[in-house]
């Protein structure tokens, strides 16, 4: 600390009198060490790059299971008709693929059929179907030239066919597939064998089930099958209402024959007709529909009736809900007063079940003939209800309007008074759906609605979807909105049937994010539709965003395609953009070729304009203001968009893997067995994506804000803008760590499933088998367990393959250049050194062949350390102990060591002080573990040299030898850490002599650091340094030894000092004088010189209180027990001791410590010492007091080397002069003043009471016995002379002139010695006309004072002849 402000001005204090070229009074204490830099506190628990990344994955991922359900956007609405219905053809939601025709022989033979003929799709098998009066034929209709399958061996008419999947078990396996064929006699079943290829279905195969029953009576038109149960139901088609279903079964029984009918609606119509039931019934079944997930059967009747069944079980059916047609128009008239379209002569036109996983609520949606859709309800009671129990409540949810033809709306009637007046949706009198023939909707809302115009004339198709971006981002904030995206298509020919060639839609298996589309753009095929028409089948498919982009950037360009990136800017939101845009400039966009092909866009024009938004609308990171973090810090950093679309895009490319497991048990004919959860392919695809997403980003890493490196640092403009950056750098480089993670993680498993995985799995240990199939491709990718398990997995590999008779080096390679750095080879190489250890154990390690065994281990564990566990690493030092080969395992710990903190962290928190709660000290403590087993060594080796047998003299032993070789290693190591470790370890047993026979620099650096916090390794570090003779660092210690705070007594810091000052004094030559220069050592020679001045001072004021009376009590221990420790600055021993103390002569050294210049205190000073040494002589009764004064005076000119700002000479001969005459006379007429301080009439009575002093000259003997210059000794007489000032007038004049005299004299004598009188001409010149001026006056009259009268004679002409 600094001194408190002094009371009064302090010595050296003064600015205006600075010292020249010495270090001010308040400098920093000497006693004050360095304060230590600022420890590196560790933070609080934070995440690693890899958990970072992959916890943004999640997010990711949970933000896309949030897209808002059916319900949210239909049930809040009531009526909609908002469309998206853009001009551009690249902004349309599905895209035609391709038109198939119908093969030139079903032609052929329908122009030999006189009867009926009915055409129908099996698109989801890649398959149409025609019949001819009883002929029944199926073809491929993707091939250019397909074959056709047909069936011929029944004579019956066939009205309509259908494919469904059979009953579980009911058949052998390969029959995925059963045909219901109906005919005007009969209902029969055909079995389906499909033959997959990689392209899918590429053909079938028909089989004769047996299975037939009556149906005479009845046309069946309706036919539908449940896919979970294998249920078959039928209806008649023309004038009745009821539900047949179809039993089947391959062996008859007592009471039901292998294929029989059940009639669930008019179970009694073979009793007597009452008359309560005559009416007739002119409704038919229109349509079938079943919902397995809710196991409902909906049916559509002519007029309109919607009904709906419940399967409670395996054979019963029950209608549980009828809606007729008139209800659902009331239903309807509450959302929308007055619509045409609801009117009279609208009609129900088709039915189109919504499964549970994408709705809770809504269960059924109907379309008119007029294109509005309704949906609908069905509920049991209950809100948390099973999905499976059986409804009793069906109501209208939402009324959706066809797209708007332009007509205005129609007004309300002025008169109606109406209570709530909501704005009316657009298109409520819409014809441009007019009329509706057949329409279906597909998941998650894809509709498609046929419209014909003309009563002769083509249909076109109305096709709609889903705006998933307004949907999901209005959602979040406002609610969702009911939005479509649309078209129109014409079509060549009247629909005969449509069908989805894909797999039903599922982004969830619940209804909270069912109907993400964008969320599954590149996990899951593209929808793909199939239109039957009398002319050909047309294909469409759903176009993804995407393709949408891509489009955009192939036929937009200019201000079109600027606006239309503005428009998917606006209602997607600019991270769904970016993630997009990456995703077209990786090549994932497609569209359909000339040849009506998909094909990925790969136009390098197309791919940067992609990158360009990629970049240019990504977005900038900014600060949370809402975060917990207070400041700016990286914490509070929102990364940019850009950031976001790049997590958003890996997100859904490893959607379907992330969280599923990397194996699968699978039940086989010889057990268990692990399977892939995913097909190779899948996976093969994901890992492409992956590595083009890689390489994009790292050839653009430049032109990336938060990847452009450390250059970038260098644009920011501000703080704020710099941590934002270091924000972004932050997140996007845990991303490519983990996208890197990704790609050799799927690497790795692709390099599992080339073998048989049960062989693998069952080398693990037990515990690590069970893991392996819980473990997830998350847990693989991101996580340390996921890790281990690869490692464990590495190693059963490596021992399949040696098992197998395969080279470990093979095999290494295999995983090097397949998995990379996720699955090192490492561990193979681990691996590989602990065999050759093994095989020394067993060879011997005296043998020549173990101890080269040894020696490729130890080559082979250095390539891994930084691999190496701590687990392998004392196993490894315990072999090679038990087998003396301590210099190996000294040297692979000091590896290993040296790997683990390859930053040496724990070289600068050591150097540092050791802070405490450092991230630092974590690499220290990592390091000491490995170091632990070198002493281990020492005390092995050095045991093991102690016990062995005597050796003759002159023969080196075999134990002696590798002593020398380990303790080589332990003094030549580089490693600073462990040799610190190392002295902490001499030093705790006792062995500091092994310290100084040490010749390194590393027990320099080692002591000195330690010498801070303990004086022993202080002490022992300038003994070090006097031992290799190095003085001028001996030195260096020993002053800081000086002044540390160490509890040392005084007399022992002024030892230091001194010899201290002694060793900086002495010149040595060799290496410990390379680098130092004469002002390095005078520097410290000085500053020695001045804290040992300082010293001397604090002892002198420590022994003159020592044998002070005045300080008694506690406040004399606390003042003894601060002065003899350390030492203290000027300021504190001049105002609280000396000062205080009346230490006159004290206070005089410590002015010429501290450079004091101000003149007037010390003349003060001087005034106070002479009166003080007066007074203690007279106290002691010395006989002549003048004595004490002159010794004192002299004693303090000798020890301030007569410096002039504290040993003024003028100033102290005045007041000598000034005190001999106030208490001494030298003859009987003397006469003097009253006193040195006040003015007074002289008088003869003024002698009494004085002293007589026979030494008149004393006060010029002190300067002459102290050299001063007898020039200022000299001038100061004369202006006393010439002033004529008290108490030197008067008689007392005459004491003057003799004094004047008196050093003349001796100036003449001393000068005369060194060769020339008064030094100078100038100077006797001088001299000369003083005495002549003093020989002028009447002070020496011969008559009184004949001596000096002559001395003066004599005097005048020795000066007088030297002038001459």
């Amino acid at each position: 600390m600094m001194p408190a402000t002094p009371q009064r001005p302090t010595p050296g204090a003064f600015i205006a009198t600075p010292a020249p070229g010495r270090p001010g009074l308040f400098r920093g204490s000497s006693m004050q060490q360095p304060q230590p830099p600022p420890s590196l506190s560790a933070p609080a628990p934070s995440l690693t790059p890899i958990e970072r990344a992959a916890r943004t994955i999640n997010d990711m991922l949970a933000k896309d299971k949030r897209y808002p359900e059916l319900e949210s956007y239909i049930s809040t609405q009531g009526a909609s008709g908002d469309y998206d219905r853009s001009m551009s053809p690249a902004w349309t939601p599905f895209q035609k693929l391709r038109t198939y025709e119908v093969p030139e022989r079903i032609f052929e033979q329908v122009n030999m059929t006189q009867m009926s003929t009915n055409m129908g799709l099996f698109a989801e098998i890649n398959h149409a179907w025609v019949t001819i009066d009883n002929q029944l034929y199926l073809w491929d209709y993707t091939h250019p030239n397909p074959e056709l399958v047909g069936y011929e061996e029944q004579p019956n008419t066939i009205i309509s066919v259908k494919l469904v999947k059979p009953r579980a078990g009911c058949f052998l396996n390969t029959i995925s597939h059963l045909l219901v064929v109906a005919t005007i006699a009969d209902i029969f079943l055909i079995g389906v064998e499909l033959h997959r290829g990689a392209e899918g279905v590429h053909g079938l195969t028909l089989y004769q089930t047996k299975l037939s029953v009556s149906v005479k009576g009845l046309i069946v038109s309706c036919i539908e099958g449940s896919a979970k149960t294998g249920r078959i139901f039928f209806a008649d088609g023309r004038n009745r209402e009821d539900i047949y279903e179809l039993h089947y079964q391959l062996e008859e029984s007592w009471f039901q024959s292998k294929c029989s009918k059940t009639n669930h609606v008019s179970q009694s119509m073979t009793l007597p007709t009452l008359s309560l039931f005559a009416t007739q019934k002119t409704a038919s079944v229109a349509q079938m529909a079943i919902d397995d997930t809710r196991n409902l059967l909906y049916c559509l009747s002519s007029n309109g009736t919607i009904r709906v069944f419940h399967m409670p079980n395996l054979t019963a059916l029950k209608c549980v809900i009828t809606k007729p047609l008139a209800q659902i128009r009331t239903n309807c008239s509450h959302f929308v007063r007055q619509s045409e379209l609801l009117g009279p002569n609208s009609q129900i036109v088709s039915i189109s079940p919504i499964t549970a996983p994408e709705s809770d609520q809504v269960s059924l949606m109907a379309t008119t003939s007029t294109g509005v859709r309704i949906f609908f309800s069905a509920t049991s009671g209950g809100y948390y209800t099973d999905p499976t129990a059986a409804p009793n409540n069906m109501q209208v949810r939402h009324v959706r309007f066809p797209p708007s033809d332009g007509q205005a709306q129609a007004p309300s009637p002025s008169n109606q008074v109406q209570r709530y007046a909501p704005m009316m949706p657009e298109g409520t009198n819409s014809q441009s759906l007019m009329t509706t023939t057949r329409a279906h909707r597909y998941a998650p809302g894809s509709f498609f609605c046929f419209v014909r115009k003309q009563p002769e004339g083509n249909e076109s198709l109305f096709m709609s979807a889903p705006h998933s971006g307004i949907i999901s981002s209005r959602g979040v904030t406002q609610g969702p909105r009911y939005l479509e995206t649309s078209q129109l298509l014409n079509l060549a020919g009247t629909v005969q049937d449509v069908g989805s060639v894909t797999e039903p839609f599922s982004a969830a298996g619940k209804p909270l994010g069912f109907g993400n589309e964008l969320a599954v753009q590149f996990d899951q095929p593209v929808s793909e539709y199939a239109i039957l028409t009398h002319n050909g089948i047309e294909t469409v498919r759903r176009r993804r965003l995407v393709d949408i982009l891509a489009s955009i950037l192939k036929y937009g360009g200019g201000e079109e395609g600027d606006v239309d990136v503005k428009k998917i800017l606006l209602d997607y939101g600019r991270s769904e953009t970016a993630a997009t845009a990456l995703a077209v400039a990786c090549c994932q966009g497609s569209d359909i070729g000339p040849d009506s092909r998909i094909s990925k866009v790969t136009d390098p024009e197309i791919v940067e304009a992609a990158r360009r938004i990629f970049i240019e609308q990504g977005g900038k990171p900014t600060l949370n203001e809402n975060s917990s973090v207070d400041g700016i810090s990286v914490e509070n950093v929102l990364a940019s968009p850009r950031h976001d679309g790049i997590a958003i895009y890996v997100a859904r490319l490893v959607r379907s893997i992330w969280d599923s497991p990397i194996t699968k048990t699978v039940k086989t004919a010889t057990g268990l067995s692990l399977q892939p959860a995913h097909q190779v392919p899948k996976l093969q695809d994901i890992q492409k994506a992956l590595v083009q997403l890689q390489e994009f980003l790292e050839q653009n890493k430049h032109r990336i804000e938060g990847l452009g490196g450390p250059e970038a640092l260098g644009r920011v403009t501000s703080r704020q803008a710099e941590v934002e950056l270091q924000g972004e750098n932050r997140a996007l480089t845990s991303l490519l760590q983990l996208i890197n993670n990704a790609i050799e993680g799927i690497a790795f498993v692709l390099v599992l499933f080339e073998e048989r995985l049960d062989d693998i799995v069952v080398l693990l240990p037990a515990d690590a088998q069970g893991k392996i199939q819980k473990l997830s491709y998350q847990g693989l990718f991101s996580t340390k367990e996921g890790k281990d398990l690869a490692k464990e997995l590495v190693k059963a590999i490596v021992n399949r393959s040696i098992m197998k008779g395969s080279n470990v080096e093979t095999v290494a390679e295999a995983l090097r250049r397949k998995c990379g750095s996720f699955c090192s080879s490492d561990d193979v190489v681990i691996f590989k050194a602990q065999e050759n250890l093994k095989k020394a154990i067993d060879v011997g390690a005296n043998a020549e062949r173990g101890r080269l065994l040894l020696n490729d281990s130890l080559r082979l564990f250095e390539q891994v350390a930084k691999s190496l566990t701590m687990e392998n690493l004392t196993a490894a030092v315990d072999r090679y102990i038990e087998l003396e080969f301590y210099a190996g395992a000294i040297r692979l710990v000091l590896k290993v060591a040296s790997e683990l903190d390859r930053g040496n962290k724990a070289l600068s928190w050591i150097k540092d002080g050791k802070p405490g709660n450092d991230i630092r000290q974590e690499a220290f403590e990592q390091r000491r573990a490995c170091y632990n087993l070198i002493f281990k060594v020492i005390e092995a080796v050095d045991l093991a040299s102690n016990n062995q047998g005597y050796v003759p003299e002159g023969v080196v032993s075999q134990i002696s030898r590798r002593k020398y070789e380990a303790y080589e290693q332990i003094n030549n190591s580089e490693d600073e850490v462990f040799q610190n470790d190392l002295y902490d370890w001499y030093l705790q047993k006792n062995w500091a002599d092994r310290l100084l026979e040490i010749n390194s620099p590393f027990v320099v650096d080692y002591l000195r650091r330690k010498s801070e916090d303990d004086i022993a390794h202080a002490d022992l570090l300038w003994r070090y340094y006097a031992h290799y003779k190095d003085w001028m660092s001996a030195a260096e210690v020993q002053f800081q030894l000086a002044k540390s705070p160490f509890e040392i007594p005084l007399g022992n810091r002024i030892e230091y000092l001194s010899r201290a000052r002694g060793y900086a004094s002495t010149r040595s030559t060799g290496f410990a004088e390379v680098g130092r220069n004469r002002q390095s050592r005078q520097e410290l020679l000085r500053s020695i010189s001045d804290h040992l001045d300082i010293a001397n001072i604090q002892d002198d004021i420590l022994q003159r209180i020592k044998v002070d009376s005045r300080l008694v009590g506690e406040r004399r221990e606390g003042v003894l027990k601060t002065l003899d420790g350390q030492i203290q600055p000027l300021d504190d021993l001049y105002h609280t001791y000396a000062d205080q103390a009346a230490y006159y002569d004290i206070c005089l050294y410590i002015y010429h410590a501290a450079d004091y210049r101000n003149l007037p205190n010390v003349r003060n000073t001087w005034t106070n010492e002479i009166e003080a040494t007066h007074e203690r002589a007279a106290a002691e009764k010395q006989a002549a007091p003048w004595e004490l004064v002159a010794y004192e005076t002299e004693k303090i000119g000798r020890r301030v080397n007569l410096n002039e700002n504290v040993f003024p000479v003028n100033i102290i001969l005045q007041l000598l002069l000034q005190y001999d005459i106030q208490y001494y006379k030298h003859e009987p007429q003397q006469t003097s003043g009253r006193g040195l301080f006040g003015p007074g009439a002289s008088s003869h009575a003024d002698d009494e009471g004085k002293t007589v002093c026979n030494n008149l000259t004393w006060p010029i003997d002190v300067f002459v016995s102290l050299n001063a210059p007898f020039e200022t000794v000299v001038a100061t007489l004369e202006s006393i002379w010439y002033a004529q000032e008290h108490p030197f007038g008067g008689r007392n004049r005459k004491l003057l002139v003799k004094w004047m005299i008196y050093a003349v004299e001796q100036w003449f004598e001393a000068s005369r010695k060194s060769g020339r009188a008064f030094g100078s001409e100038e100077n006797a010149l001088g001299v000369a006309d003083l005495l002549r001026v003093v020989g002028a006056g009447d002070e020496l009259s011969r008559e009184y004072d004949p001596h000096w009268s002559e001395r003066a004679r004599v005097l005048g002409e020795q000066v007088n002849a030297v002038v001459r």
